[in-house]
């Protein structure tokens, strides 16, 4: 068989692309006041800010939206779902929201408390404030391989579980759950193996913690547990996402993701303790239990989803095309999170940037490059997404200075990221010329989202 790994899917429709000028994306993005995620869709080439939501949906699933049951309480499409999260998580309890940070909020609202503090390998941005705004610590606890781009290490999404058997010792009255992230986005989609996913739940279940997974991607994870984890090349994707799911006791996903729709998600419990309080929550805020918020359309095509997200000739197709991009940066000197992770290739911004000072957020700066020189939009995973400004006007800064670049699900082709390895290359080449910026706006809370920008003096 040929090298060249094909898309596993023939396209049936297209959306065009509106093309774009240097001139013109020089006053877009003064017109956004230098943040990328105020841009108009329509003004971006090759829009990677995000893999949540943006994929396309196959033909099975439109074909499914057509029989969503539209009922208010005690809809088909509910019952549906509910099967098949059942079989994938082994769960009894399954409440559908309308997106990730939703079951998030309902989940935190209903069982945590101001003051306390819950550990994760990292938490990302909507589950870190999710938690602080309620008042409860979100303390990260990745090993510390996780931590270094240029590394390479097959599970750099790892909790280290000394850390958290230290922190449940000295803090363990204070902390709820632990939860752990798959994979890890914060730390460049890296994965978590099912051995670390197995001690962690084991280390809980020794003080009395349940296990909380983030499963955004999950899929992702079981692929990567197939490719690089001792004894489980002849497991199937199935099979090693039962058994992921096996030592939780509870999940939130985002199914925007590994559940390949654009809008969906939901909360699974093993057992009574919560569910009561949660569905409580969910009908204050996002709707009737059999609902949660979505059109019984989007039961449907989820239920689809999560049965084509688990399918292993495309999971092997989704991690080949980031480590196909990683092998073109490789080739140009840009450095990045190695291994490449499942959803996303995460450029180190201080490989091209290494002069600039932190305090001009170069991760910021090089997000901002990229769509100057080729209208590609992507999103900063550093200093102003995980940073803070301090009430005496000084400032936290991340650990790594990051730019993701988020493929959405079955939508791009090779040529486009031919493309946008050739503009990287060039912004490489271009990096003296970089500018950084300041921050003259911000919100207290998530501040990347809406934040406003100056060029740096």
């Amino acid at each position: 068989m040929p090298k060249t790994l094909i898309e596993p899917f023939r396209i049936k429709s297209i959306e065009p692309i509106k093309m774009t000028t240097r001139a013109q994306r020089e006053q877009l993005l003064e017109a956004a006041r230098l943040n990328v995620f105020l841009l108009r869709a329509e003004d971006v080439l090759i829009d990677w800010l995000t893999d949540s939501g943006t994929g396309a949906m196959s033909s099975r699933q439109w074909g499914a939206v057509m029989e969503g049951d539209e009922s208010y309480a005690g809809a088909r499409s509910f019952y549906r779902l509910e099967r098949v999260v059942q079989e994938l998580t082994g769960m009894a309890h399954f409440v559908p929201t309308h997106q990730g940070r939703a079951a998030e909020k309902v989940l935190f609202g209903a069982v945590c408390e101001r003051g306390q503090l819950v550990p994760n390998n990292c938490h990302f941005d909507t589950t870190r404030a999710n938690l602080e705004y309620l008042g409860v610590e979100a303390q990260d606890l990745v090993i510390a391989e996780g931590l270094q781009p240029s590394l390479v290490h097959p599970f750099k999404g790892n909790i280290d579980l000394a850390r958290v058997a230290a922190l449940l010792e000295t803090e363990g009255a204070r902390i709820p759950f632990g939860m752990l992230t798959v994979t890890n986005n914060t730390g460049g989609g890296q994965p978590v193996s099912m051995a670390n996913i197995r001690d962690y739940a084991a280390l809980l279940k020794r003080h009395g913690k349940p296990l909380v997974m983030d499963v955004c991607r999950f899929a992702e994870n079981a692929m990567f547990i197939k490719m690089r984890e001792p004894g489980y090349a002849q497991v199937s994707i199935r099979a090693i996402v039962q058994e992921m799911f096996s030592y939780a006791d509870g999940c939130t996903m985002s199914a925007k993701k590994d559940g390949m729709v654009n809008m969906g998600g939901f909360i699974a419990l093993r057992d009574d303790r919560w569910i009561e309080p949660v569905r409580n929550g969910l009908i204050l805020a996002e709707g009737f239990p059999t609902y949660g918020g979505l059109a019984g359309r989007d039961l449907e095509a989820l239920a689809v989803g999560l049965e084509e997200g688990i399918d292993e000739d495309y999971l092997r197709y989704r991690l080949r095309t980031a480590e196909y991009l990683g092998e073109r940066l490789e080739a140009a000197g840009v450095g990045f999170m190695k291994p490449t992770g499942g959803h996303a290739v995460y450029i180190d911004a201080r490989t091209v940037l290494p002069q600039m000072p932190v305090a001009q957020y170069p991760a910021w700066a090089l997000c901002n490059a990229l769509y100057l020189e080729g209208g590609i939009r992507g999103v900063e995973v550093g200093s102003v997404m995980f940073g803070k400004r301090l009430a005496d006007g000084t400032e936290t800064f991340h650990a790594m200075e990051l730019v993701r670049l988020a493929f959405p699900r079955r939508m791009y082709t090779q040529s486009h990221f031919d493309y946008a390895a050739e503009v990287i290359a060039e912004v490489k080449a271009k990096a003296a010329a970089i500018r950084g910026v300041r921050i003259t706006k911000q919100p207290r809370l998530l501040r990347h989202f809406t934040a406003e920008f100056a060029w740096a003096s």
